[in-house]
């Protein structure tokens, strides 16, 4: 099983590819959507759960998400068919640091897509590029929540180019770069653990009621894996801040 597929299997009881739960994806919408007609760009959607969301929200707005793998998409599309709202809904394969359009956006998400861009100030900047003057841009990202060991920096630092850093130095840099915040969030433990015992736990159980898939040796060594650097390694350390930013 391909890294894309395995990605999606493990968000099969938890679609939103970060540490939050649905009621405060609804919240963070509705201060992110103002406009009943806006156009919302996701850059790095994943399987697109935001724009679903949003699309089944807000019967007015139109929605474009960009993400380097297709995989999940086939699925959201049958539920955006299924919801009535297939029309107002775009996917794009896509590197999103090749992407660009002549429409400008209303709103602008980048849930933790910013491995995608590298790190956080290309983001920053492509998110700019791709809104319009009075648009909102909501930003989900790491940080360290606490100093981590030497292993686990190393660890992490190994798996992409991104490098994070603490809440406070991460705000300071996103307003060093022109933006305001106007609100924030920080996942909660019940977030994360939620978030992460889904992803093991999805892995695991389809491993168990599928003993004699040539597959379930390696979706038991990937959820194994998993869960013991999240218990052992990143949980109370590795932190995420949604905030939603309006050009200063």
């Amino acid at each position: 099983m391909d890294r894309q597929e395995l990605s999606a299997l493990a968000h099969a009881n938890h679609p939103i590819y970060a540490p939050v739960s649905d009621s405060r994806v609804d919240d963070l919408l509705a201060r992110t959507v103002r406009r009943p007609d806006a156009h919302v760009l996701d850059l790095g959607c994943g399987k697109g759960e935001w724009l679903l969301r949003a699309l089944r929200t807000y019967p007015a707005i139109t929605a474009v998400g960009v993400d380097v793998s297709s995989e999940g998409f086939g699925s959201t599309r049958e539920s955006a068919t299924r919801l009535g709202v297939a029309d107002r809904l775009e996917l794009i394969t896509q590197d999103v640091k090749e992407y660009r359009s002549s429409c400008k956006a209303d709103v602008v998400l980048s849930i933790g897509a910013a491995y995608a861009f590298g790190e956080l100030l290309p983001t920053l900047r492509a998110a700019r590029e791709q809104l319009g003057d009075d648009g909102m841009f909501l930003l989900g990202d790491c940080f360290w929540e606490r100093e981590p060991s030497p292993e686990l920096l190393e660890e992490m630092e190994g798996a992409g180019p991104q490098r994070f850093t603490d809440l406070p130095t991460l705000v300071d840099n996103v307003v060093a770069d022109g933006w305001t915040p106007v609100f924030q969030y920080v996942s909660t433990q019940t977030d994360w653990d939620d978030y992460e015992w889904s992803w093991v736990g999805s892995l695991a159980d389809w491993a168990l009621d599928h003993p004699d898939h040539p597959d379930r040796e390696q979706l038991l060594r990937v959820s194994a894996e998993h869960r013991h650097r999240y218990v052992h390694g990143y949980r109370g350390v590795l932190g995420f801040v949604f905030l939603l930013l309006r050009r200063s």
